[in-house]
């Protein structure tokens, strides 16, 4: 999934050319890739997630999220950084199963990606059975 590492390193770098910038791209089952960026609030408590962009746009297309990665920056001149999606973030990812992919931030250089399922081995839906969860 190189290719969503690569798409969220150059909406950053058009979007935010100097200081901070974060972007998140997720791949969907038919193949297209989603951007979005989080947006910029005069209250801190109206913000939302990098991620919530892409995650509405596929709910807006009725497409199938398969693989999500969240990436940042600290300046422009700082090194990329991927960020493993927040508690609230993997909740939103989780309408699509537990399959999910997501990117995780880890020690080594390279772009890792685990399901939700291996990310949340404890989650609250393991009181469930797939079906009673994900009739769709």
């Amino acid at each position: 999934m190189d290719t969503l590492y690569q798409s969220a390193i150059q909406l950053i770098k058009k979007r935010y050319p100097t200081g901070w910038g974060g972007a998140a791209a997720m791949l969907t089952s038919d193949g297209n890739i989603i951007t979005s960026v989080a947006p910029e609030v005069l209250n801190a408590g109206t913000n939302l997630c990098i991620e919530v962009g892409s995650i509405l746009e596929a709910h807006k297309l009725h497409a199938t999220v398969t693989h999500s990665i969240c990436v940042v920056r600290d300046d422009e001149n700082s090194p990329f950084k991927i960020l493993t999606p927040c508690g609230i973030c993997q909740e939103r990812l989780l309408y699509w199963g537990r399959d999910v992919l997501v990117a995780v931030t880890h020690k080594k250089d390279e772009v890792k990606y685990v399901s939700l399922r291996e990310l949340q081995p404890f989650h609250w839906t393991h009181a469930y059975t797939e079906d009673q969860l994900f009739e769709k």
